[in-house]
């Protein structure tokens, strides 16, 4: 399986790069019409129209909303039923999550005010939404590691009330993911999901609450539907496929770097896996490796699909071009695979646009998916240009803090007043011009 190479010294590298980057996430007209009658019914039947969906997509059999909500014993017993290793690795993933997520609300999570010498007091108060909603997936795979990058955060942040919607096709559930729900802190639990779980979640039903925001990663339905319920909600972000670009020096093992490239290829056919190195030797060896080591892949046909699709192993000029080619894609994942931790180092501070950069040989982008600490949801599709992984930041609003004193208001209220006339707003001067002596 020969992989497309690009050199970034020809002439029409960039026209090549745009070209193999092109993601179209414009939806299907088909999708945007099924979307639209499932929220609609969803909104004006609540419960009965969630039960009929439930019943119809994940091909099972139930007659009340009993039946597809879980309760705290049912998490537990699916956490004690685990095997110790499951239980030991569930809970030292999830204590890592937490203790990143925690260290993260104690820098940026706090209420701050600052008082004036007039006595004037200004500052900022940090709350905690009141409920959220997470999506986990439940259809190609399970993902306990997405309830507990989902849950932690919005448990640390302080929402009192974390809901899950998880499908589960053929009434199968998922103990590890019941599990995972368990340990991260989830209240409670509903087997639905597709646009009919997001559309219960915005507007509530019967048996389901609304809540203040969703998160969580979905199929196109999943994310059309959270698209348009977007103001009714707020909403983590519209992910795209999974995306890794690898800048490596030509130190790290070949075997290494393509099972690296693997671990993204693996989700589904439309992620993108890119290597970035300036040694056409080196390249050649990971092209070697891929063709050796795809053959004992269970998704061998996923990641072949993938690479063979949307994959790029690109020759750099060197090492700096290879972090300027990576800022100009800003992808989800970033590693730098450079045996030498200075030069590992010196290289991410070039770094710019990433999701997350996982620096050295031996960060595998895997470790962040499951227990590193940081969160693995995280912007695609070139919006780490903008956007940031998800934290206890989403799942907090800010308040400002204004309390002016009677000798605040005497300076404040004269450039308030000059301002409002100068807008024609009348009523807003004379409300500040009140208060002057």
């Amino acid at each position: 399986m020969e992989l497309l190479i690009l050199n970034s010294a020809d002439n029409d590298f960039e026209q090549q790069l745009a070209q193999r980057l092109h993601f179209d996430d414009s939806t299907d007209a088909g999708i945007q019409n099924a979307v639209t009658e499932i929220i609609a019914a969803v909104r004006a039947r609540g419960d009965a129209a969630v039960i009929e969906y439930t019943n119809r997509f994940d091909r099972v059999h139930v007659a009340t909303m009993c039946e597809l909500t879980l309760t705290q014993n049912d998490l537990q017993a699916a956490f004690n039923d685990l095997g110790d290793t499951q239980k030991a690795a569930l809970q030292a993933a999830a204590q890592r999550v937490r203790d990143y997520h925690v260290a993260q609300n104690q820098a940026s999570g706090q209420s701050w005010s600052y008082t004036e010498a007039d006595g004037t007091v200004l500052g900022q108060k940090v709350t905690p939404l009141d409920r959220v909603g997470i999506y986990v997936p439940g259809g190609k795979a399970a993902y306990p590691s997405s309830v507990l990058m989902n849950a932690i955060p919005a448990h640390v942040a302080g929402v009192n009330d974390i809901i899950m919607v998880v499908p589960t096709p053929d009434g199968v559930r998922n103990p590890l993911v019941l599990a995972a729900a368990y340990v991260a802190g989830v209240n409670r639990v509903f087997t639905i999901g597709g646009a009919q779980a997001v559309a219960a979640l915005a507007y509530g039903t019967d048996t389901i609450p609304r809540v203040d925001k969703i998160v969580g990663p979905g199929n196109a339905f999943v994310a059309e539907a959270k698209r348009r319920v977007f103001g009714q909600v707020g909403i983590d972000m519209i992910a795209g496929p999974s995306e890794i670009l690898i800048i490596a020096d030509g130190s790290t093992p070949a075997d290494w770097v393509a099972m690296d490239l693997f671990s993204q290829a693996e989700h589904d056919e439309l992620a993108q896996s890119i290597l970035l190195c300036p040694s056409a030797q080196y390249i050649r060896e990971v092209q070697s490796a891929i063709d050796r080591l795809i053959t004992d892949m269970p998704r061998a046909e996923v990641i072949r699909t993938s690479l063979q699709n949307r994959g790029i192993l690109i020759q750099t000029r060197d090492m700096a071009d290879a972090c300027a080619i990576a800022n100009r894609i800003a992808p989800e994942h970033l590693e730098i695979s450079v045996a030498d931790t200075a030069q590992a180092n010196a290289y991410a501070e070039q770094i710019r646009h990433a999701g997350a950069i996982f620096i050295g040989a031996y960060t595998s982008e895997s470790l962040g998916d499951y227990c590193a600490g940081p969160n693995h949801v995280l912007p695609t599709s070139g919006t780490a240009r903008f956007s940031s992984p998800l934290g206890v930041y989403d799942f907090q609003k800010r308040s400002s803090i204004i309390q002016v004193s009677e000798a605040g208001a005497q300076t404040l209220g004269q450039i308030a007043s000059v301002l409002a006339h100068g807008e024609g707003l009348t009523a807003h001067a004379k409300s500040a011009e009140l208060r002057l002596k």
